[in-house]
């Protein structure tokens, strides 16, 4: 090859594989590889969207101004200090771009979400993976994995894949352990599924410290994942810094009016928290009573379940069979968890089926 050649850290990305859509030979096959809202989206934010197709000519707001003033009016955050980006995925990545480079350290902890070591990598820094504690995140193994190369630590909570989480003293023991020079992104794409008591205080911490940035999503409770909308709360200099590297027009017309509408509709939010959580419980309550099959559900605070299979049937032929019954989970080989599956939280008669599909799986395999 004569052509140019891309850095060496590069090369050593593995692209993000998103969840299978398709599979099992049918034509609609129930989906839950994503974690995206069973429910769908709010009826207002649909409308909003459909609102937008008249302004398509026109560039989007720059800045996403109003969006950001809904945001903060929400949930009483300065507008100054928020950013809109395309998914919180692409401040993940303006966060490791604008902290980090060769030679520097991005930490985050063992079976963390795949974007932070792309991320790290995209930039030429090294990854660092601290262990685990059970599958959930050790806050001093993090602490201890410190050094003065570490730039960027990514920590998601609730976590993603495993559902774990870190409490409010965890989190402010943690930030304690981070130096100064040092930026603490936590990554809470799930936050809207926490209980009010599970706050874990990280946008009052993130009001008063220079050092932490706060990043959230559209793309779940919200139900907008196909407008690629996310957001973030951080100390002026560091929403200085990324808006300087972020991609302009970042966030569509559409995505922006739809964002808002959502935001407005609270019950839509209220009424997904409550499915989520009753259907999550009644869902580890079926793993648990199948534990002598060898199955563990991590407990979760999210809107999907970690399922262990540590008996004689595998999570491989266990993704295959589901496949084959019309149910598409997510098979984590590449994290480290090729005896996991990682299950969204469906419907009710889509969680009921595939919590029978799987008993039907475990009869014929024992």
């Amino acid at each position: 090859m004569t052509g140019p050649k891309p850095k060496v850290w590069i090369d050593a990305i593995t692209p993000y594989s998103p969840g299978k859509s398709k599979g099992g030979g049918m034509a609609a096959p129930v989906k839950l590889s994503s974690n995206e809202n069973p429910l769908g989206t709010s009826e207002a934010a649909q409308e909003a969207l459909a609102g937008a197709r008249g302004r398509l000519s026109r560039y989007p707001d720059p800045t996403s101004g109003a969006l950001r003033e809904a945001i903060g009016a929400l949930h009483g955050l300065d507008p100054a200090r928020l950013i809109c980006g395309t998914g919180s995925d692409e401040i993940l990545h303006l966060a490791a771009g604008a902290y980090a480079g060769v030679g520097d350290e991005i930490l985050y902890v063992r079976y963390g979400f795949t974007v932070y070591p792309l991320a790290a990598r995209r930039v030429g820094a090294t990854p660092v993976e601290a262990p685990d504690a059970d599958y959930a995140t050790d806050i001093d193994a993090l602490a201890e994995a410190i050094t003065p190369k570490t730039r960027v630590i990514f920590i998601a909570n609730p976590n993603n894949p495993t559902g774990t989480y870190a409490s409010r003293d965890e989190i402010a023991r943690l930030h304690a352990a981070v130096p100064p020079d040092c930026l603490l992104v936590i990554d809470q794409a799930y936050a809207e599924y926490l209980e009010p008591q599970d706050d874990d205080g990280t946008m009052a911490l993130a009001a008063d410290a220079d050092n932490i940035l706060v990043t959230r999503t559209f793309s779940k409770i919200y139900g907008l994942a196909a407008e690629r909308i996310g957001w973030a709360f951080g100390p002026p200099p560091v929403i200085e810094a990324l808006n300087r590297i972020r991609a302009p027009f970042n966030v569509t017309t559409a995505g922006q009016a739809a964002a808002m509408a959502a935001l407005q509709d609270t019950d839509f939010v209220e009424n997904s928290r409550e499915h989520n959580a009753r259907w999550r419980d009644w869902l580890e309550n079926r793993i648990a009573a199948l534990g002598n099959a060898g199955l563990r559900s991590i407990p979760s605070k999210a809107n999907f379940l970690l399922v262990l299979f540590e008996g004689p049937l595998s999570a491989e032929a266990a993704f295959e069979g589901l496949l084959g019954r019309g149910y598409i989970t997510r098979w984590l080989p590449g994290q480290g968890l090729a005896h996991g599956l990682r299950i969204t939280i469906g419907t009710e008669e889509e969680t009921r089926g595939l919590a029978a599909a799987l008993e039907e799986l475990l009869a014929a395999d024992l």
